[in-house]
């Protein structure tokens, strides 16, 4: 038996806590059965089939893939319209560009609905709206707020030129990466506005000074084309409506509609849970600390399968996200200081650098847009539970390691005995709180201290351990 099994049960122990945890995590998103979307297209006189996708929180990367396989579907099964119901703070401008697209692209009519009441078409929710066919809301949302995000935080406003003085402009003016990036978007947004005949003006306003309106501001300044209270209504007032598609006039045709409502599939399900910046940064984080438990504890193999695993999954979900490099930069800061902290420690010093550091680097790893954030709870959690293993439970192990053997053959050498009987160059002695049988070539007596030079079988071969 060896000194160093009880460190490897440990790292077990804490590899299966980490298995277990993660487990729960994706269980609790709360994962539903993916509905399947159907090869069938339209018969001659069936009645007219319109799909239904739910956009539902931050544009990401799951999103666009998921209408991007839902409006292929819609093009397959040849369905007389796409309605996207949206509720969106908004999220990434690649994400929205790659929807967008698609939208722009599909044979198929698509119609946004901004529903249900107190629901947003807020940054890119209004980009996405304004490249629909057919523009809805229902009573009680709103839409606007569309001002590009920059790396690092929000970019400043652009000032309205028309309306500031020679004045207020000197020492006003955005630097020149503000400039490119408003009025990039501003070219895009009137682009896609010339599209529908819907507001430009209106557009340019929410991209340069974050504008807002309600639904039925929207629709009285023509920035959308249908304002009803639910589905029924939007399929009512879309047929016999034109709408232009691939610059051709299209006449939808929604009466007596079917409507099928399409679920992302088990793909886009498990995109959206690991590209959720919580999960993401989790994964990322239950990954550094399962290799450095194989590092420390070689062989406990559990940790390290872990750790490798979410550490893929994390650093492809990163690899998808808006994430900030000098954050990144600091969670390994932190985390090279704890792990200092508990090889070398430095009286709490590095330990509270290190918690510091993490700390910081996790508020930073992602850049501020919207819906893409980590919540303030997860980082607490996330850097309480690197002080406990890395101060306490990695202190622990490494000093376990560095400890003398204490058990079997190895923990008898030296050690100190009293000689119970004696004769004949052969007796017992007591040590380490049992009677061994011994023998030495030195004569010894009952009550002499002697010490463990060797072992032989279940005899000790021992030495006087004060000669004279």
């Amino acid at each position: 038996m060896s000194g160093r099994a009880p460190n490897g049960t440990i790292w077990r122990q804490a590899a299966g806590l980490i298995l277990a945890g993660l487990v729960m995590t994706l269980a609790g998103v709360g994962l539903t059965t993916a509905q399947t979307p159907g090869a069938q297209t339209q018969s001659a006189g069936a009645a007219p089939l319109v799909l239904v996708f739910d956009l539902d929180g931050a544009v990401g990367p799951a999103t666009a893939e998921y209408l991007q396989r839902g409006l292929a579907t819609a093009a397959e099964r040849q369905a007389s319209l796409a309605v996207i119901r949206m509720d969106t703070p908004g999220g990434l401008d690649s994400s929205t560009r790659d929807i967008i697209a698609d939208i722009l692209a599909s044979p198929v009519p698509v119609a946004v609905f901004v529903t249900p009441a107190g629901a947003r078409a807020a940054s890119a929710g209004t980009y996405i709206l304004y490249a629909s066919h057919l523009a809805a809301m229902t009573p009680g949302a709103h839409l606007g707020a569309a001002t590009p995000v920059q790396m690092g935080g929000s970019s400043p406003l652009m000032p309205d030129r028309t309306e500031e003085t020679d004045e207020d402009s000197k020492g006003a003016q955005p630097d020149a990466m503000t400039a490119k990036v408003t009025n990039d978007a501003v070219a895009y947004i009137r682009s896609l506005a010339g599209l529908h005949g819907r507001n430009a003006d209106w557009a340019e306003l929410a991209v340069r000074r974050a504008e807002t309106l309600t639904a039925t501001e929207a629709l009285d300044q023509g920035v959308i084309e249908v304002l009803t209270r639910d589905l029924d209504g939007l399929l009512a007032a879309a047929d016999g409506r034109t709408v232009m598609l691939n610059s051709e006039p299209r006449t939808l045709n929604t009466a007596n509609a079917q409507v099928e409502t399409l679920a992302p599939d088990l793909r886009a399900q498990i995109l959206a849970v690991i590209t959720n910046p919580n999960i993401a940064y989790l994964l990322m984080m239950i990954g550094i600390y399962g290799l450095i438990f194989e590092f420390t504890s070689p062989g406990a193999i559990g940790p390290g399968a872990v750790g490798a695993v979410s550490l893929l999954l994390g650093l492809f979900a990163l690899n998808m996200l808006p994430v900030d490099y000098a954050g990144v930069a600091l969670i390994a800061l932190g985390i090279g200081l704890l792990l200092v902290e508990a090889l070398a420690p430095g009286f709490g010093i590095f330990g509270a650098a290190g918690a510091l550091a993490l700390a910081l680097g996790s508020v930073m790893l992602f850049r501020d847009v919207p819906g893409f954030r980590i919540s303030p709870y997860v980082i607490l959690a996330t850097v309480g539970l690197s002080l406990t293993f890395f101060v306490i439970v990695l202190r622990a192990a490494v000093q376990s390691s560095r400890r003398a053997v204490t058990t079997g053959q190895a923990a008898l050498l030296n050690a100190k005995g009293v000689v119970q009987s004696w004769a004949g160059g052969e007796g017992y002695v007591h040590a380490q709180g049992e009677d061994w049988h011994a023998r030495s070539a030195a004569p010894l007596v009952p009550g002499q201290a002697v010490h463990v030079a060797g072992r032989d079988g279940l005899t000790l071969i021992v030495e006087p351990d004060n000669p004279a």
